[in-house]
């Protein structure tokens, strides 16, 4: 019998049927424990280089003046980067057959720091494309210059909230004994109801009202731009911010609704709305976890989202890997620029 299960068995209460009344066979899956362990090294080792990279990029003074986005895809990297520093953790665990080798403290300390970067990064997302839409709408009233930078006092309300968002989770989890395995979870005094209420809370907070606030904002811009390239006749610009808005929103939603979705399931047969059969076990075993190593993929896709597919990092990002052959390239005090000096092995190329 899988961990993952156990954990249904703990998590639900003795209104449920027992696992013994379901024909499944016990299974402790090593082939999906292996993919998972996998994934998150993957995921671990991607989200580790981009995120860097983007601290690379964007870490100096004048980027950070440059543009609003800038400050706000900075933060998004820190709360990545501490997100993929948590899968080695989870893939230790995962190897293990779900069993937490690491204390109660870790417990405690790492699911609390999935937790707060998870919101953290689904805000900050939120953020950027409110910001994004703003910016456009200030640029053509020309407002902008007018109005005080909030950048920092927007960044640090979202920090707040994201930690606010993640008391639950600090407070309830705990490494708890079951079936003679220790797992890290979350033991609410109050039950299922409870893990129910924490469980509706995420969806809401974590997915839908963000993923409604980037819809209507993206829309609106869209919009917006629409009605400008009609009158500037620049319908490239148009397909091409089209094309990006379409990338973002949908990378948004492939990577975190499936583990919604699931999640939202497990509510109902906490709740009793839906019956905790084969289907559900087969479920929250095997596809549970796949959802989880797809929401993670999203700390890696982010970097590339808001930052490589800029055309102004793009160019940067070259420079600085021709850096890296040369062996001669500086970087300016004044802002990031890189100047090559024309020296035999540059000429050679």
């Amino acid at each position: 019998m899988s961990k993952i299960n156990n954990y249904t068995v703990w998590s639900n209460s003795s209104s449920f049927i027992n696992l013994d009344d379901i024909d499944v066979s016990a299974d402790e899956s090593p082939v999906l424990r292996v993919l998972i362990c996998s994934v998150y090294s993957l995921v671990c080792a991607a989200g580790l280089v981009g995120n860097l990279l983007v601290f690379f990029l964007l870490g100096s003074k004048h980027e950070r003046k440059t543009s609003r986005m800038n400050f706000f895809v900075l933060n998004l990297a820190l709360t990545d980067l501490q997100f993929v520093l948590t899968l080695p953790f989870w893939a230790v665990d995962t190897v293990l057959d779900f069993s937490w080798p690491f204390g109660g403290i870790m417990c405690k300390v790492v699911l609390s720091v999935t937790v707060l970067n998870m919101y953290a990064s689904v805000f900050f997302l939120t953020a950027m494309s409110v910001t994004r839409y703003l910016s456009l709408t200030s640029a053509l009233k020309r407002t902008d210059a007018q109005k005080p930078r909030t950048d920092k006092w927007t960044c640090a309300a979202i920090w707040i909230l994201a930690t606010v968002a993640t008391l639950p989770t600090s407070i309830f989890s705990t490494v708890s004994n079951v079936s003679g395995e220790n797992l890290c979870l979350l033991k609410f005094p109050g039950g299922q109801d409870w893990l129910a209420v924490y469980q509706i809370h995420k969806i809401l907070v974590g997915f839908v009202v963000p993923i409604s606030v980037v819809s209507v904002s993206y829309i609106k811009l869209l919009r917006v731009i629409r009605v400008r390239s009609m009158k500037t006749s620049n319908p490239e610009r148009r397909s091409r911010v089209t094309k990006s808005v379409t990338i973002v929103v949908l990378s948004f939603f492939l990577c975190w609704m499936p583990n919604h979705a699931v999640t939202l399931w497990s509510v109902l047969v906490k709740l009793n709305v839906a019956n905790w059969d084969r289907s559900y076990y087969v479920a929250h075993t095997y596809v549970f976890p796949l959802t989880v190593c797809l929401a993670h993929a999203n700390s890696c896709l982010n970097p590339v989202l808001y930052c490589l597919m800029r055309p102004d990092f793009r160019t940067k990002l070259r420079l600085l890997i021709r850096r890296g052959r040369a062996s001669d390239v500086y970087l300016s005090s004044e802002g990031v620029r890189w100047v090559l000096y024309p020296i035999p092995a540059v000429f050679g190329q």
